[in-house]
């Protein structure tokens, strides 16, 4: 029997993305076990899918933070007796983790997460034909340690019974068309304008029969939900309100989530949900789309010479001006959801 450590301790899209590939592996190698190694908060996409895969938490911000805590990580991973290693983040925490394993004799492989071939295409701006996706990368990593297995995920509430109860605090029965919004990203660069979400969030919340769910987390998105809550009516925000698994739980009774270029639209991709994505410096070909999601449902301006301009959004405009955002007007974004929400009925 052999025993993986598999790594990917952030960011939350990219530890979502590795769910499905976790999955799929361990479900060829029913023989052999599989722990990953993630933050604390993440562990929920990983508890229940299957009998051969467990977490190891890691608290990053306190006990196991900097090197006391690399070493309290280090005595725990010794103890458990691995014999491979699945690096698929490639940084200086799991860097230390794979060469003290490796040093101990145990198999190892890591992530090409294609910097060079990024940096091109950002160069070039030749999108037209795509990079390996994020998760085929993810997949090479196993195939070299010597567990190639096909994909065979299809949906997180596949292992978890689904309970609409566990949504009372946010709905008691499901009416109408329900459309998700989470409008927020970690850069500018990946965030629809604000104003021009409320326009978009304000036309919605006046169609018969919708009702739209705003996603979010900390102190800021909280004022800015919460505003959209007091000014446009049938708008419900979530922030606060539920865990991750009541928070899929949810999702996967959506119609169709709107988001930008972050971790909903790879949540709402592991429960099926079709997802309408807003790209401004980023673009999907760069590996990051969502899983199996309809590429026509990505919303961006194609005729910009200055787009993409970073592989994460996190560079400021060079134009200043933000055109990759700006020019997708309100018009744009609504069609797109109708017509998915046509194509669903």
């Amino acid at each position: 029997m052999s025993k993986v450590l598999v790594i990917r301790i952030s960011s939350f899209g990219d530890v979502a993305m590795l769910v499905p590939v976790v999955f799929s592996v361990a479900a060829k190698y029913p023989q052999d076990r599989f722990s990953v190694m993630t933050r604390k908060a993440f562990a929920p996409l990983f508890e229940n899918l299957g009998f051969n895969i467990n977490v190891i938490p890691l608290d990053i911000k306190k006990r196991h933070r900097g090197l006391i805590g690399y070493f309290r990580v280090m005595r725990r991973l010794s103890a458990m007796r691995f014999s491979h290693v699945a690096d698929v983040h490639d940084v200086l925490r799991s860097k230390g983790v794979r060469y003290v394993m490796k040093l101990c004799g145990r198999k190892t492989a890591t992530i090409n997460k294609g910097r060079k071939e990024k940096n091109n295409l950002i160069a070039s701006k030749e999108v037209d034909i795509p990079l390996k996706h994020t998760m085929q990368r993810y997949q090479d990593v196993f195939d070299t340690l010597g567990f190639p297995a096909p994909m065979v995920f299809n949906n997180f509430f596949d292992f978890v019974p689904r309970n609409f109860e566990d949504l009372k605090a946010i709905a008691k029965e499901k009416k109408g068309k329900w459309i998700g919004i989470a409008p927020f990203s970690k850069h500018k660069g990946k965030i629809y304008p604000l104003e021009k979400m409320s326009r978009v969030i304000g036309a919605l919340s006046k169609e018969e029969d919708v009702t739209i769910f705003l996603f979010g987390s900390g102190k800021e998105e909280q004022r800015v939900l919460s505003h959209w809550v007091s000014k446009y009516p049938n708008v419900i925000n979530t922030t606060g309100k539920l865990n991750l698994q009541k928070e899929l739980l949810l999702i996967s009774y959506l119609d169709v989530m709107l988001s930008m270029d972050s971790a909903n639209m790879h949540l709402a991709s592991l429960v099926q949900i079709p997802v309408v994505s807003v790209w401004g410096a980023t673009h999907p070909s760069m590996g990051f789309y969502g899983f199996r999601q309809d590429s026509a449902n990505a919303v961006q301006i194609n005729n910009l010479d200055c787009r993409p301009c970073s592989v994460f959004g996190e560079l400021p405009c060079q134009r200043e001006d933000y055109a990759c955002l700006e020019r997708i007007t309100e018009e744009m974004v609504i069609s797109r959801i109708h017509k998915v929400l046509d194509n669903k009925s």
